[in-house]
């Protein structure tokens, strides 16, 4: 999603003469490329999926769209393990129109990861649940904080739900590397992402994550609560940003690898 400009060869292509091992992906840009043959590029090309990008919304009420939303996240498993990615990131859902029940809303993705861990597991993929900083509770996902994230992955095997750990979500929260280290004590950290929170926010604030090195985060810390926790796991560079998406890709993404050795390396 960093350089979302590229086209899907164009970015194996660019991954692969900067050195880039691995790369996540997001269910659009697969599924308009095609999913067998995104997967045979990437497979071909000796890159790493490290994560498929996203699954969840799980909070409404309504039954058919409850019904809808499992199937879908279960056609994200099955892509997810075509594409040889053991992890499916859940963006869990924010409140339904005209409920203000934050609870009701977070044990519905209680009952929803039920119901879908033991499929994932079975076909070998983990689900991580990504709390998503404040501002986005109430339209995109009530998991705002690490702790609330485990909270609900611990009521299921390890093997079948976790966490993914983003620095633009979690920085603010003086809880958080605790809850990094009780992730990785429990074997729950799924992924580890990094983008720089800058400000002012840009209006409708989603596609407002910095570049590495352009914000307030410590990047080299965060990476040394998850290192310190045990994760040895990719670290995934995940930008949304306008001003990004304007330029050339391959230089979006050359200066995105220069960011990561400079400031979390």
């Amino acid at each position: 999603m960093t350089v979302k400009q590229l086209s899907m060869p164009e970015l194996v292509d660019a991954c692969l003469e900067l050195g880039v091992p691995g790369v996540g992906l997001w269910r659009a840009p697969v599924e308009a490329y095609g999913l067998e043959e995104t997967a045979k590029l990437v497979r071909d090309a000796g890159l790493a999926v490290t994560t498929l990008c996203r699954g969840g919304f799980f909070t409404a009420i309504d039954p058919a769209e409850r019904a809808e939303a499992l199937a879908d996240n279960r056609r994200a498993i099955d892509e997810a393990a075509t594409l040889g990615t053991d992890t499916l990131v859940l963006v869990s859902g924010g409140l339904p129109a005209g409920s203000k029940d934050l609870h009701g809303a977070r044990e519905r993705i209680a009952d929803a990861l039920g119901e879908l861990g033991p499929y994932a597991a079975a076909n070998g993929v983990r689900l991580a649940i990504e709390p998503l900083h404040p501002m986005y509770a109430s339209d995109r996902c009530v998991v705002s904080t690490l702790t609330q994230a485990l909270d609900l992955a611990e009521r299921f095997p390890a093997n079948q739900v976790g966490v993914a750990v983003d620095t633009y979500h979690i920085w603010w929260d003086d809880q958080a590397p605790a809850q990094i280290a009780r992730a990785g004590a429990g074997d729950r950290i799924h992924t580890f992402q990094l983008a720089d929170w800058t400000t002012p926010l840009p209006e409708g604030v989603l596609n407002g994550r910095g570049q590495i090195g352009d914000g307030s985060i410590d990047m080299r810390e965060w990476k040394g609560y998850v290192e310190a926790a045990g994760y040895t796991g990719p670290i995934e560079v995940e930008l949304f940003n306008d001003g990004l998406w304007v330029r050339d890709g391959r230089e979006v993404l050359t200066e995105t690898a220069s960011r990561f050795v400079e400031h979390a390396a």
